[in-house]
């Protein structure tokens, strides 16, 4: 038998496992609690001003969010839309140094019906994000997944963008002017640093919150035999899909928002561009992927949290505390779980935790052969030892 130690002597390089046992490399002090990437290792406190920072960043790079604008935010109860309604919240507190300006509300899709859960199921997780809404005193909004049966047509038809503001930095500039001289103008001793108090107590509102409207066992019968009669895990996770989304761009239409918040992250991206690629749907990638998708006119879906990966967010959760809620998906009791989302996934997890510049990298790469924009050579990350 070959012994390895005899033929070479010594001369194999050893992997070294990363330890936390060396400084922050942000504030150069701290003793760095945990590592992102190789070399990233932060503190607690720069971890949490790095989180932080780059939610704001995203949302002020590309100024698509207006001033007093109301924003739909989209809680599945998942790690990524939590730690996002988080964000929101640090964003809106009287405490941060740069305080968001638009008007946020809450939706979450009950999608008991469509995944075999009981009525009892459904109402504890219910109940278990509506005090987590509470907390916030947002407007929230409960919909059940068994409402789409009952949608209008029009949802499929895109609105009309005549009014949608456009997106550039002199007119997102001239916008905050016009926001905080409309207050002056309203309450002479209006400031820009009461102005984010202004829009917290139009949030903060006692309004009318819960169930948009009940629902009875026929109209959970008739949502089962719709997934009943689709075959494959593949198409009812599509489906699945598409009933939330009209859902969600409906009550944004009937409750007056503008703009949707979605929790999707860097690694759930990277999912989804795969998948597409392997449904046909290499056409629609950039909106798909992209920070904003305006396809739908009138609504227009923005994604804050593209630059996150799971690691961090799955960090930040549990080092500041941040609740969540398992909700129970389509394949949690299927017999078959061999959908081409699911396996992606389990492709893309498997390969990023031996080579981690596989999500960011990858998506890169993709995005620019789709585009036809040629991302800068630093963004391009090609994993070691990859060929």
């Amino acid at each position: 038998m070959c012994q390895v130690d005899e033929e070479y002597n010594g001369q194999l390089e050893h992997r070294v496992t990363p330890r936390v046992s060396k400084k922050c490399v942000k504030c150069k002090e701290n003793t760095a609690v945990l590592i992102i990437r190789a070399g990233d290792a932060f503190c607690r406190g720069c971890f949490k001003e790095y989180f932080i920072h780059k939610f704001r960043a995203m949302l002020g790079k590309n100024r698509v969010i207006f001033p007093g604008e109301k924003v739909l935010l989209a809680v599945s109860g998942g790690p990524a839309s939590s730690s996002m309604l988080s964000q929101v919240q640090e964003g809106l507190s009287r405490d941060a140094p740069k305080k968001l300006r638009f008007v946020p509300g809450i939706i979450y899709i009950d999608e008991g019906g469509a995944s075999g859960q009981s009525m009892e199921e459904r109402e504890r997780a219910v109940a278990q994000l509506e005090s987590v809404f509470r907390a916030t005193n947002y407007h929230y909004h409960i919909v059940h997944l068994e409402q789409v049966l009952s949608l209008p047509s029009s949802v499929l038809e895109a609105g009309s963008s005549a009014t949608e503001k456009p997106q550039t930095g002199s007119s997102y500039k001239a916008a905050v002017d016009q926001f905080i001289q409309t207050k002056k103008n309203q309450h002479p001793d209006f400031s820009v640093e009461n102005a984010q108090s202004h829009l917290s107590s139009l949030s903060m509102q006692k309004v009318e919150n819960g169930v948009t409207s009940p629902i009875t066992p026929e109209h959970t019968q008739a949502l089962q035999r719709l997934f009943a009669s689709v075959r494959t895990l593949t198409a009812k996770e599509d489906l699945l899909y598409t009933l939330r989304q009209h859902l969600i761009l409906h009550t944004a239409r009937t409750q007056g928002y503008t703009k949707v918040m979605m929790g999707d992250s860097c690694s759930r991206l990277a999912i989804k561009l795969l998948s597409n690629i392997s449904l046909g749907r290499g056409a629609s990638l950039a909106t798909d992927t992209g920070f904003s998708d305006p396809r739908y006119g009138d609504v227009v879906i923005v994604r804050p949290m593209r630059d996150y990966s799971s690691k961090e967010i799955a960090y930040y959760n549990r080092m500041f505390d941040i609740p969540s809620v398992f909700i129970p998906g389509l394949d949690t009791k299927a017999q078959d779980k061999a959908s081409i989302q699911h396996l992606t996934e389990s492709f893309v997890t498997k390969l990023q935790t031996d080579f981690p510049s596989t999500v960011s990298g990858g998506a890169v790469m993709v995005w620019g052969c789709v585009t036809g924009r040629h991302p800068p050579p630093s963004c391009i990350t090609i994993p070691a030892g990859s060929s």
